[in-house]
């Protein structure tokens, strides 16, 4: 009887969890983030599971524009269908009424902007991964859309919310330099929010708002941005081309302390803060925040423009 117990109120407690998971639906087959986290909201086996919500639909989407996105889209999308069985749908209005929540994923920042725009008038929140936009316009526009609307959003790369970026919290920060990859992409204006958005997130987790002046120095293979935060703090950023590894430095009054290479980059931080928001309504990063990174950014283009005179940030 007792044995006959347990394998009743097992299949229950299951049953009872699965039911209480969000509907998540996803808009962009065509970066390996949408793999890796199905896997880990759908799976729990592996080892990152992240408890909470499960994908079940998708749109696939792409721009046959960019490379990357023509060239992975549909990989990834049958990977979806042939291995979690997601449900793939003809729009976004449709994928919207099938679910409680979406993670905008198309790789390029151009399609954000008009995707958003049609998960905002569903009333769906919405995590818009990196980068959230490929202007700063298109950003703004995003930001004032989602408040009309009354629809919860944020954007952030998974580097904020990495080993990389919680361990070089410290206190008495002075400044700060940050590096990583910065290969380009034709069709973004701007220049660093393609893959340099993941250092300059890093510097901004540490150094937060209030930057006021930026310069820019670009040759071939690097791009060098430095900003002037309010109170005389400087924070840097290097891009390098093709890739390179991911680093910190944090400058204290009485010390100078360096990232350890060995410090993890993983998904895990991010996406658990994805599930928590969908959850609460309440963004771990504030829309100002992420809007003030592309302000940098559009600073730093101008800036490059002038022949690396100084830009204010607009």
């Amino acid at each position: 009887m007792r044995t006959g117990l347990l394998l009743l109120t097992v299949p229950l407690a299951v049953a009872v969890a699965s039911a209480a998971d969000l509907r998540l639906g996803i808009v962009g087959t065509d970066t390996s983030h949408v793999i890796a986290f199905t896997e880990m909201l759908n799976d729990p086996q592996s080892p990152g599971h992240v408890p909470g919500a499960r994908v079940v639909a998708a749109y696939k989407g792409g721009n046959p524009d960019i490379e990357s996105s023509r060239t992975r889209v549909d990989k990834y999308a049958e990977q979806l269908k042939t291995r979690w069985n997601i449900e793939f749908v003809d729009d976004i209005p449709t994928l919207c009424s099938k679910v409680d929540a979406v993670l905008l994923e198309s790789v390029d920042g151009i399609s954000h902007l008009s995707q958003a725009r049609q998960i905002f008038a569903a009333g769906k929140p919405v995590f818009i991964d990196k980068p959230l936009a490929a202007t700063l316009e298109d950003a703004r526009e995003i930001a004032r859309l989602a408040k009309e609307a009354g629809v919860p959003w944020f954007s952030a790369s998974s580097l904020r919310f990495s080993e990389l970026a919680t361990a070089m919290k410290l206190p008495d920060t002075t400044g700060v330099a940050t590096w990583g990859p910065g290969p380009l992409e034709p069709h973004h204006h701007l220049s660093l929010a393609w893959y340099a958005i993941h250092p300059i997130e890093v510097l901004y987790t540490l150094m937060g708002t209030g930057c006021e002046e930026v310069t820019m120095t670009s040759t071939p293979d690097a791009d060098e941005v430095t900003g002037r935060w309010r109170g005389g703090r400087i924070g840097t950023v290097r891009a390098l081309r093709p890739y390179s590894t991911y680093g910190v430095i944090v400058f204290r009054p009485k010390d100078i302390v360096q990232s350890d290479p060995k410090l993890k980059e993983g998904y895990d931080g991010l996406v658990k803060e994805i599930i928590r928001f969908f959850q609460t309504r309440v963004p771990p990063v504030p829309p100002e925040e992420t809007l003030e990174m592309f302000a940098f950014m559009d600073a730093a283009e101008r800036s490059k423009a002038a022949g690396g005179a100084p830009a204010q940030l607009r």
